[in-house]
């Protein structure tokens, strides 16, 4: 029996382990099998390649064990040796198993970096909020990764969600939709200044709102207290109703970092950091939007 057939004997341990459930996997797997068919009809087609198609090493594991095996590797964050003892391979063979299909994803997800488009279950506003996770020290350009803010290296992405309109008689509470994952910044870039370079297009008249890093844009932020100066009681209460509409961000947010990959120290080339994010937003609103 694989990996990935196991995920219909424990439901609630398949999800602990990869963030989604059964039904969701097999989901994804049928969208993900045509697209990674023609990705590599396509490799094995393309000119100058010395090996006829079908020649060449042979994949040890099925396309739903792979898959199992990226997910827990985003759930986890575990290292390659792990996931190659786990599924029987050597650990330098995961990344050749998993990297193919982390594209593949992005293109069943589709999360947009810059245009923020509403579905009809969206409510019309957006909020707006940037994310740093640690990264080792790089060996080049350190002080634009410092973050004054962590004391530590960074990058930083600036992700904007939306709220979902509830069900009739539902006692959940609002669902949260990822609608753009900004490319991926360095970790002393303000976030005025990710706001200014991604130039967010959102529909017209739509409300948008973000925190005091945002103060200055166009967006609706809380007010700040002056210098050696006091907030009026209006303020204050105004800041207050801001922060109870916008706490749908942080939940968004959070709910993300569930998947550990996008919460601990990444230690992967950060080439690939807009993508793994761009998949995990997709996994957050397969999942809670």
């Amino acid at each position: 029996m694989s990996h990935s057939q196991r995920r219909k004997r424990s439901p609630a341990t398949f999800r602990r382990l990869t963030g989604i459930t059964p039904v969701a996997f097999a989901h994804l797997l049928a969208e993900l099998e045509p697209r990674y068919a023609a990705a590599d009809a396509k490799r094995k087609s393309r000119p100058g390649r010395k090996r006829k198609p079908g020649a060449g090493r042979k994949q040890t594991l099925s396309l739903a064990d792979r898959l199992l095996m990226l997910l827990i590797d985003y759930r986890t964050d575990t290292t390659h040796v792990f996931l190659g003892f786990l599924f029987g391979i050597d650990d330098s063979a995961v990344g050749r198993n998993i990297n193919p299909l982390q594209p593949l994803l992005a293109g069943i997800f589709r999360i947009p970096e810059r245009k923020a488009n509403l579905e009809p279950e969206d409510i019309q506003e957006l909020f707006f909020d940037a994310t740093e996770r640690p990264i080792s020290r790089p060996k080049r350009k350190q002080k634009q990764y410092y973050s004054g803010k962590k004391k530590r290296h960074t990058v930083k992405t600036q992700i904007v969600v939306t709220r979902r309109q509830k069900s009739p008689g539902s006692s959940h509470p609002q669902r949260v939709r990822i609608a753009v994952v900004s490319p991926t910044f360095t970790g002393k870039t303000h976030d005025k200044k990710v706001y200014d370079q991604t130039r967010i297009v959102c529909p017209p008249g739509v409300p948008r709102t973000g925190d005091t890093g945002y103060v200055g844009t166009s967006l609706e932020t809380p007010t700040k207290r002056p210098p050696r100066g006091q907030l009026t009681s209006q303020q204050k209460a105004e800041n207050r109703r801001l922060s109870r509409r916008r706490i749908v961000v942080e939940h968004g947010i959070g709910k993300m970092k569930i998947w550990r990959i996008a919460a601990e120290r990444y230690r992967n080339p950060l080439r690939r950091h807009t993508l793994m994010m761009k998949n995990i937003a997709g996994l957050h609103n397969l999942m809670f939007a």
